[in-house]
């Protein structure tokens, strides 16, 4: 899957060619400097910037041919790698497609709602404690955690889960039963029993309201 935009722009950076580099393996500032054909001290302030922002760390020290002193090498962290395109929202649109066709859509929305239910137990809590907000509150935290960004809000009709961005949003527009795969994932954490009131478009928003009981 193509990168976006900004993608393109970070990492035509030179932070974002040192991060390219540290993709196929750790490095140390020589070679990055030689990679890039920098200065050694160049090399260095980029790699302070991304150590401060957690995408770089030191990964011990290697002797190179050419020096009398061992060099450290610097590898990419884990949120680094978070940052390169990957291709799964391609992939589960495809997938949901292809089962649709051999299964029908009953089967495949029961299938994704299994899918909510398991990935709540995978989170490894029981049904949160408290009151229907708390409980909420708890759903919230387990979304975030997943790559969204979620809140807890309530209205005239009562307690609901805004999605401020859905870590599924580029599959969700021609395949709603994503939304019930979150549904299912909401209710196996909360313990309540929700609604899903998405709004899918060119632009996805994601609701969750409380069914009073």
């Amino acid at each position: 899957m193509p990168a976006n935009s900004w993608d393109q722009r970070f990492f035509a950076t030179t932070r974002g060619q040192i991060l390219q580099r540290l993709r196929r393996g750790a490095a140390t500032v020589e070679e990055l400097a030689q990679a890039l054909q920098l200065t050694d001290n160049a090399i260095r302030a980029q790699l302070a910037l991304l150590e401060r922002d957690g995408l770089v760390a030191e990964a011990g020290q290697r002797k190179t041919s050419g020096s009398r002193k061992p060099s450290q090498e610097y590898r990419l962290t884990v949120d680094a790698d978070r940052l390169f395109p990957k291709p799964y929202a391609q992939v589960l649109g495809q997938l949901l497609a292809a089962l649709g066709k051999r299964l029908g859509r009953g089967d495949v929305e029961a299938a994704v709602r299994e899918v909510g239910r398991r990935m709540a137990n995978e989170h490894g809590a029981a049904p949160a404690q408290g009151d229907a907000r708390e409980r909420l509150r708890a759903a919230v935290d387990a979304l975030n955690e997943l790559g969204g960004l979620a809140e807890v809000e309530e209205g005239e009709n009562g307690l609901s889960i805004r999605g401020l961005s859905c870590p599924l949003a580029a599959v969700v527009t021609d395949n709603a039963e994503v939304c019930h795969l979150t549904e299912s994932f909401i209710g196996a954490i909360s313990g309540l029993t929700v609604c899903e009131r998405c709004e899918r478009g060119a632009s996805p928003h994601c609701r969750f309201d409380v069914v009073a009981s």
